[in-house]
């Protein structure tokens, strides 16, 4: 089974905007729908409530034909056109479909951050985490959210294996940034945010791209679209990941980044599994 990941910051911006990052948002999908996969997670969607409109939908089937798909998006008291996620799947497969609230903090339950999908066999998770914001002033709640979170897992994986992937917003260890230095009080790499995904691992799930690549560097998921350079100089983060129950670890094999191109921001990322 082959599974993509990408935050997309912005479905609309990608398929209707002339912008030169939507050009750049456009060929990434074009690198999406060639690789064929099972199942494609979005995030960061930031549709309205009411989610895709006519023209969104003609736009998606036209890159993704033969696909269904599911959506979650913001609603109030939650800002309007915020964070969201969609899944994609192939007509071939007839998932169960949950919007699981995890009791998290302020509004976050509201924001469309999280979808499962029941394969029968086994859960598919997406996740958009709650960013820690500027200055950290949502940390104390984003460490709520990923206690709830890892407990919402925790209690799929006591079912059947997980699948769990998105934007998690967090550089787990020092070799997951290019400037691990420079960064000991920014969001996502935080010791809480670090601590709140250890706490996750240690629940009993796999870092896909660990488990495969060992201690590699320089290898990264996102780039700060507001430093110009910083793709061009790999000041990356991995922040996007793909996690398996660990009894399904042996069952991977393939756990990558595919190529975004000259477009800074998340880049997607792939994982093949023997399920």
């Amino acid at each position: 089974m082959k599974l993509i990941s990408w935050n997309i910051d912005s479905l609309n911006a990608a398929l209707t905007s002339d912008s030169n990052r939507a050009v750049l948002s456009r060929q990434v999908l074009d690198t999406i729908a060639d690789q064929d996969a099972d199942v494609i997670a979005l995030q960061e969607t930031k549709l309205p409530a009411k989610g895709p409109d006519k023209k969104h939908l003609q736009i998606l089937a036209e890159y993704f034909e033969g696909y269904s798909h599911v959506w979650r998006n913001s609603e109030e008291p939650a800002r309007k056109s915020y964070a969201g996620t969609m899944f994609l799947y192939k007509d071939k497969y007839t998932p169960a479909v949950f919007f699981p609230e995890i009791q998290a903090p302020d509004t976050m339950d509201a924001e469309g951050r999280i979808i499962t999908l029941d394969f029968g066999d086994f859960y598919i998770n997406q996740v958009y985490t709650p960013n820690a914001g500027d200055g950290l002033a949502r940390l104390a709640d984003r460490q709520i959210w990923d206690l709830k979170y890892a407990e919402y897992l925790q209690s799929l994986d006591k079912e059947k294996p997980v699948l769990a992937t998105g934007d998690f917003n967090v550089a787990h260890t020092e070799i997951d940034l290019a400037h691990p230095e420079n960064n000991r009080r920014s969001a996502g790499f935080t010791d809480e945010e670090r601590a709140g995904f250890s706490n996750l691992l240690n629940s009993g799930f796999t870092d896909t791209f660990r488990h495969l690549h060992g201690d590699v560097t320089g290898i990264y998921s996102w780039w700060a679209q507001r430093v110009k350079t910083s793709k061009i100089n790999n000041s990356g983060w991995r922040i996007d990941y793909w996690l398996v129950s660990d009894r399904l670890a042996d069952k991977v094999i393939r756990s990558e980044m595919l190529d975004s191109g000259d477009r800074q921001d998340h880049t997607p990322i792939l994982l093949e599994i023997d399920l």
